[in-house]
């Protein structure tokens, strides 16, 4: 029963520490009770590490609830010394981007047609060491998870490519 107090105590403290003050408490028949509020006969305790939450402010109202009060103000602007990068230098990164980004895909495009030739629509050959038929279905289920990712891989690289400007 003590060490039930106890793992509740130490719980309760360390989730209330973020919060609150946490008090432990006796009541008439020796039963321990560690709380957030503070009772007749309970002690305050002093934690180690807490840091008491500030005192409670109303808080201000959500932003639907105010009247007439304008968006907040989108994005900065660049400070005046931020690099510039000109246009055609920019369109030469893009472009690089868009190579690489395009023989991602061919390799992935390759892949993928590579798995599903050896998944053979859901029935590849069985392999010497896969006399048990578990074996056999989990290789299987592993082609079918291979080829949807590579299927995800191939549908963000066309993503990626279309984005370039």
């Amino acid at each position: 029963m003590t060490r039930l107090a106890l793992a509740a105590g130490v719980l309760f403290s360390g989730a209330a520490a973020a919060q609150t003050t946490v008090y432990k408490c006796v009541d008439a028949q020796g039963r321990v009770e560690f709380t957030d509020t503070g009772k007749k006969g309970c002690k305050a305790l002093d934690l180690p590490g807490y840091i008491p939450a500030p005192p409670a402010r109303s808080a201000p109202a959500p932003a639907a609830s105010r009247p007439n009060n304008p968006a907040p103000a989108a994005a900065t602007p660049s400070p005046a010394n931020f690099p510039r990068v000109d246009s055609s230098q920019q369109r030469a990164r893009d472009d690089d981007r868009r190579g690489i980004l395009n023989e991602e895909l061919r390799a992935e495009e390759q892949k993928l047609a590579d798995l599903r030739k050896v998944f053979n629509n859901g029935e590849p050959e069985r392999q010497g060491n896969e006399r048990n038929y578990a074996k056999y279905q989990e290789r299987v289920a592993q082609m079918r998870d291979d080829i949807s990712r590579t299927e995800r891989n191939i549908e963000a690289l066309r993503r990626e490519i279309s984005n370039i400007r």
